[in-house]
């Protein structure tokens, strides 16, 4: 035992404790600080505002005209922006409005945007040439003065004259037109148009519209902890954040593994090792080695994640037994993975002969990620049910389901570790026949028959 854990301290030091890998593990989470630093400065930064004019042709003479120029003046721009800032502010959790001051708030919905645009909305004459006012958006006239778009309003948009019912509007704009001023302006004219209908059937519009107006509302979870309106939110991200840190993890820690035992092997340093241990000896302790690098990546990650949730008082969307479960399955995904990966080393010679072996491993691992969507929309689905039964993918989603808002049953949780000890005990015996065979191995890299092959004889 004194060997196994000699060789996993020489594989554990060897992977975290060099400059590199250090680096790399901070890098991310300093990555997200400089990213949340630049964010404001960012938002902060203005491009200037589009200028230009807006043609009306409105055929159905029901005054369309007027009130687009109304809905496109600047005031009425600010305003249904600031509307629009206020239904985000009631979407968010009130853990998160805290963050960020007003003024930082509004700067995000302006930079999503742009800054207001000033545009001049003309009425054309009913007899206006139509294929003549299109050429104007050619034009290159000055900024202030250049068309942007046209609009022809149809005669029945307002007045229906047949039984085909009422007509629309067809919107010509300039090529290359922001794609924000074009959202502008069509949600100008929807509510103009709509308002000169109702006008017209007799209705009072601003009545209609304050019969119709319902406000956003966030649902609240009611759990032993009390109510909280974030809890639905982050309990839709955790699912995806416990399997992209399982993933991370293994897959970061796995490629080393392959890496140092083929680099072992092609320099012949493993028939140093060889005669001091066997190859048992030496898989579990590069695995253990490896295993330790996971659960240093682990601990930083969550440890982040846990300081997030803490930051927003939302500590109690998760419990000591999931973390423990999720503990569970990380050690049976990684002596799964870490096995048929470390015999994929031992097998070829050189990095590049083991990607074709490593393919169908990491398409094991990756395959939870494409189903993501169907399991956290019903994480008690008979597809996820199975899923979580069957491996070598069980562990991935299985994490997916205890972190979901609906955990699955104790006694699936209890037969999917069940399944996974077995499936590793059988991943940790083929592996390590494949490993003791492979290592001595040199020349033409192996096909799956091959390591059939190796797995009878030895």
């Amino acid at each position: 035992m004194s060997k196994v854990l000699q060789i996993a301290w020489r594989e554990f030091a060897a992977t975290a404790l060099t400059k590199g890998f250090l680096i790399g593990l901070v890098a991310v989470p300093m990555m997200m600080a400089v990213t949340l630093l630049l964010v404001p400065l960012l938002i902060n930064f203005k491009s200037p505002p589009v200028r230009g004019e807006v043609a009306v042709l409105d055929l159905s003479g029901a005054g369309i005209d007027a009130r687009l120029a109304e809905a496109l003046s600047p005031e009425a721009l600010v305003q249904r922006r600031a509307a629009l800032q206020s239904r985000m502010d009631a979407a968010m959790p009130q853990a998160l409005r805290g963050l960020q001051a007003q003024s930082a708030a509004s700067a995000g919905v302006e930079a999503a945007f742009g800054e207001v645009p000033k545009l001049r909305v003309l009425s054309l004459p009913a007899e206006a040439d139509i294929e003549r006012e299109k050429a104007r958006l050619l034009e290159a006239d000055a900024e202030d003065a250049r068309r942007l778009a046209l609009l022809v309003i149809d005669a029945d948009a307002v007045h229906s004259q047949s039984s085909n019912g009422l007509g629309s509007y067809s919107f010509y704009i300039r090529k290359k037109l922001d794609e924000r001023v074009v959202d502008e302006i069509r949600e100008a004219l929807r509510p103009a148009l709509i308002d000169a209908r109702m006008q017209a059937n007799g209705f009072d519009a601003e009545r209609v519209r304050a019969l119709n107006a319902l406000p956003r509302v966030r649902p609240i979870t009611v759990g032993e902890e009390g109510e909280n309106s974030a809890a639905l939110v982050v309990g839709q991200i955790l699912p995806m954040a416990f399997m992209m840190l399982m993933f991370l993890a293994i897959m970061t820690a796995g490629q080393m593994l392959v890496t140092t035992t083929v680099e072992e092997k092609s320099s012949r340093v493993v028939e140093v090792l060889l005669a001091a241990v066997s190859p048992t000896e030496l898989m579990a302790g590069k695995i253990l080695g490896q295993l330790g690098v996971g659960l240093l990546m682990i601990s930083v990650y969550a440890g982040l994640g846990v300081l997030a949730l803490l930051s927003f008082a939302l500590t109690g969307l998760i419990e000591f037994w999931q973390i423990a479960v999720f503990a569970l399955f990380f050690l049976i995904a990684f002596a799964t993975f870490g096995a048929l990966m470390a015999a994929a080393g031992a097998a070829v010679n050189e990095l590049r002969e083991a990607q074709s072996l490593l393919t169908p491993i990491v398409l094991f691992a990756v395959a939870p990620m494409l189903l993501w969507m169907p399991i956290r929309s019903d994480p008690n689905s008979m597809l996820a049910t199975v899923l979580s039964l069957t491996p070598p993918v069980s562990p991935f989603v299985m994490v997916m389901r205890i972190s979901s808002n609906t955990p699955p049953p104790v006694w699936q949780i209890g037969l999917a570790l069940l399944i996974g000890l077995v499936s590793t005990a059988i991943a940790m015996w083929i592996a390590g026949k494949v490993f003791r065979v492979g290592l001595l191995m040199h020349g033409k890299p192996p096909n799956f028959a091959t390591l059939v092959r190796w797995v009878r004889m030895a």
